[in-house]
Formats: structure tokens, C-alpha cells, sequence
């Protein structure tokens, strides 16, 4: 054990106490993190293998920061190691990036010893993340429900339409309105924010038996990416 421990020739000798707690912060953290992750990622880019990077990142880090320790000469040869070993790999979602730079920033300081700044770093990281996901920050148009239908009389008459749509939404919007030649009537798209999101098959029942309504279909706002 001794000569796993005492194994280092560097001029600085290695704490191991400290070595071992960083790598178990950087862990606990980095896990902390990846959790946020999986529950608050919305989209069609989830990979399974970036939320495992989000686990391993911090670690990885935390280790090159222990083994930089003020060394500059160390510090030029790491980042000679890292301009051959390149990384190409391409993030779809821009939130991507961040979750990447938290984990480097877990890494950096658990790797420096600076544990306090660590875990609340990573408390302040995953609050504003899942603030983010709570409140939807940043959509202009929030809908649940895209409605798309023809109406097959003129457009003048569409107060029953309109009358049965707002008893089951608090704000409706025209998306899309048009005809097509040699077909009666109009397609028309909807959007929706509906009173209660579990009454949609509801409302789709109710349009299909209106008068006026030749078919019906509907696309709830999560099946839609937004970038």
C-alpha cells in the first residue's frame, strides 16, 4: 500500500486523502448533475452516452487539475497531450454545452481543492437549470396543443366552431388558414392553450361530431422540438 500510495517521484509529494476526496466530490457531483440532466432535457437529442460523459467529465478533470498542482511546465505538456488527442464531436443542443462547462468547472474545483466552491457551485448550477425547466424561460409562444382541421363551409361561419374551440382553451391562435382549389371549404391550424391538457381527446370528439368538420388532428406541443 505504501508504494501505492508514496509511488509519486514529483517534486511535490501527493496528498492522498485530498486526491481520493476530490475524485469522490467530482463523482457525487457530477452525478448531481447528470440527474438534472435526465430530467430536465427536452428535444430529440438525448444521448445516453453524453449523460455517462456528464458522470466521467468531472472526475477526469479533477484529476488533470491535481496532476497540473501549479506545475507550469506540467501545464504545457498536458495541453500538448490534449492538441493531439482531439475531440470532434459535435453538440446538437446549445444547453449541451453548458451541462459540458459545469462539469468542467466541478472537475477544476474539486481537482484544486476548493470543495465549498464545488458543491455550491453545483446547487447554484442545477437551481437555475431546473428554474429554467420549470417556467419554460425563453418561449415566446407556449401552447399545449396544435389543433389542424378542414372546414368545409365558408368563413364566415365559423362562430360554432370557434364557440366549441374556447370552451376547452384559454387562448386560441390562427396559425394557418387556406383554401384549396377544387376542394370546399378550408384547412385550418390552431393553437392552443387548453383549460385542462387531460380533456384533449375530449375536445377531438366534440369536433368530430360538429357539423362543418369533415376531419380533425392534433400535435401536442412536446412532440414539437423548438430551437
Amino acid at each position: 500500500m505504501d508504494l501505492l500510495f508514496y509511488g509519486d517521484v514529483a517534486p511535490t509529494p501527493t496528498n492522498v486523502p485530498s486526491l481520493i476526496l476530490s475524485i469522490l466530490l467530482a463523482f457525487v457531483c457530477g452525478h448531481a448533475m447528470a440527474l438534472c440532466y435526465i430530467k430536465t432535457h427536452s428535444g430529440m437529442s438525448y444521448s445516453r452516452t453524453f449523460v455517462s460523459a456528464l458522470l466521467v467529465l468531472p472526475v477526469l478533470t479533477a484529476l488533470v487539475m491535481c496532476v497540473l498542482n501549479n506545475n507550469l511546465i506540467t501545464a504545457f505538456g498536458m495541453m500538448a497531450v490534449f492538441a493531439i488527442v482531439r475531440f470532434r464531436n459535435v453538440l446538437r443542443d446549445t444547453l449541451d454545452t453548458v451541462y459540458i462547462l459545469c462539469s468542467l468547472f466541478i472537475g477544476m474545483a474539486c481537482g484544486t481543492q476548493k470543495f465549498s466552491t464545488a458543491v455550491i457551485g453545483t446547487m447554484a448550477a442545477m437551481g437555475i437549470l431546473i428554474y429554467i425547466y420549470i417556467t419554460s424561460f425563453g418561449s415566446r409562444n407556449r401552447y399545449d396543443l396544435v389543433l389542424n382541421l378542414h372546414w368545409e363551409k365558408t368563413g364566415n361561419d365559423l362562430s360554432s366552431l370557434l364557440q366549441l374551440i374556447n370552451r376547452y382553451s384559454s387562448r386560441t391562435t390562427v396559425a394557418n388558414q387556406r383554401t384549396v382549389d377544387g376542394v370546399e371549404g378550408m384547412d385550418i391550424s390552431y393553437r392552443l392553450m387548453l383549460r385542462d391538457p387531460n380533456r384533449t381527446n375530449e375536445l377531438l370528439s366534440d369536433l368530430r361530431g360538429l357539423e362543418g368538420v369533415t376531419w380533425v388532428s392534433s400535435v401536442k406541443v412536446e412532440d414539437e422540438s423548438e430551437y
